[in-house]
């Protein structure tokens, strides 16, 4: 064999740079897959609402569940379980069952511009009119006294829209009439005097639920 052959054959020795890039390389990546496991490994706790929270509802109050997340990042878009809040902390908007907790979402009773009103229904609530879901209010009005009955009915009108579900109350409550039901939702203040003063003239409330309005 030449000489040329044999010094190519030669193991390397440690003085090799080709060695000591090899070592680093190694090393590198069992570095890396050791920060990428502890990484994998890190959770944040944050909060879930086990119920529906819709605006106005007391943090305090609600019923809560800590859930582990990753990346630890959620922790600055979601509310964190250890978070120090305010006694009169509410939701500012609907969170469905089962959702974590937006820290967006969050605020106090002052930030909330919708207040509760509750509407009597003649029968059981329609589908989909639940805790958290998004309804309309129309207006319907009897034919007035003496009227003919071949008059054509006066249309029925929009009182107010998207409106939140805030509860839905016993037909053996105060609110319920014999028979019936009702349902709370949650009005913007500008929209108080027509629903009020439709609730306490001749009409006909309907509640009517929006598609994909749900929790």
């Amino acid at each position: 064999m030449s000489e040329d052959g044999a010094q190519r054959l030669r193991r390397p020795g440690w003085r090799d740079p080709r060695l000591g890039v090899g070592i680093l390389l190694v090393a590198a990546s069992v570095a890396l897959g050791s920060w990428a496991v502890a990484r994998a490994d890190r959770t944040t706790d944050v909060l879930v609402a086990v119920e529906a929270l819709t605006p106005g509802d007391r943090l305090a109050d609600a019923e809560l569940r800590a859930q582990a997340v990753r990346p630890d990042g959620l922790g600055d878009t979601y509310l964190s379980a250890d978070a120090d809040l305010p006694g009169d902390a509410v939701v500012t908007r609907v969170v469905g069952a089962g959702e974590l907790v937006p820290a967006g979402a969050v605020g106090r009773a002052a930030d909330v511009d919708v207040r509760p009103v509750v509407v009597p229904m003649s029968g059981t609530p329609p589908s989909g009119v639940v805790e958290g879901a998004v309804v309309d209010l129309w207006l319907t009005m009897p034919s007035a006294p003496g009227e003919p009955e071949d008059a054509e009915p006066q249309a029925p009108e929009v009182l107010a829209e998207s409106l939140v579900v805030a509860d839905l109350l016993e037909t053996d409550t105060l609110f319920a009439g014999a028979g019936g039901s009702a349902v709370q939702v949650l009005v913007p203040q500008g929209a108080l005097p027509a629903v009020l003063g439709a609730l306490a003239g001749d009409g006909e409330i309907v509640v009517v639920p929006v598609p994909g309005g749900g929790p």
